[in-house]
């Protein structure tokens, strides 16, 4: 259900918003909030990803020798997910991508509505993400 509203949307997002993302706000356009889900007792980490209206991450890939990629679980709001040469899709609560390593993509909210997923880092052999470009501005406001 989109939500514009920061207030009501931080009382459906139910893992919480987090901290503001500065480690990484230079590969988002918009702000962004982490909350790690997990320690470092788990080979597998979970953060709740939490973006305001039009925030996304630039295009990127989760590289892997073997294994590895990246899945989302939706949560609260609505946003996009994108494979490079491919349509966006839309999400919503409840929905599940499944990233393979090795592919381009980028993700986040729609212009009208605050977002959240978890994002599941894959354990893999080799792992590493390459930070590209932004998506462009005129390519983002197509979407709908």
């Amino acid at each position: 259900m989109k939500n514009t509203d920061e207030k009501e949307f931080d009382k459906i997002n139910i893992f919480g918003k987090g901290e503001p993302n500065s480690a990484y706000a230079r590969f988002f356009t918009g702000n962004s909030y982490l909350k790690p889900l997990t320690g470092i007792k788990t080979d597998m980490h979970l953060s709740n990803v939490t973006f305001e209206p039009g925030c996304r991450n630039n295009w990127h890939i989760h590289h892997a020798k073997q294994g590895g990629g990246q899945i989302l679980i939706c949560t609260a709001g609505e946003g996009w997910y994108q494979e490079e040469g491919k349509s966006a899709i839309s999400l919503k609560e409840g929905t599940v991508i499944e990233i393979p390593a090795n592919v381009k993509h980028w993700h986040g909210a729609k212009a009208d509505s605050w977002f959240s997923h978890i994002a599941v880092e894959v354990p893999g052999e080799k792992t590493e993400n390459e930070w590209l470009e932004p998506v462009e501005d005129e390519d983002y406001k197509k979407l709908v």
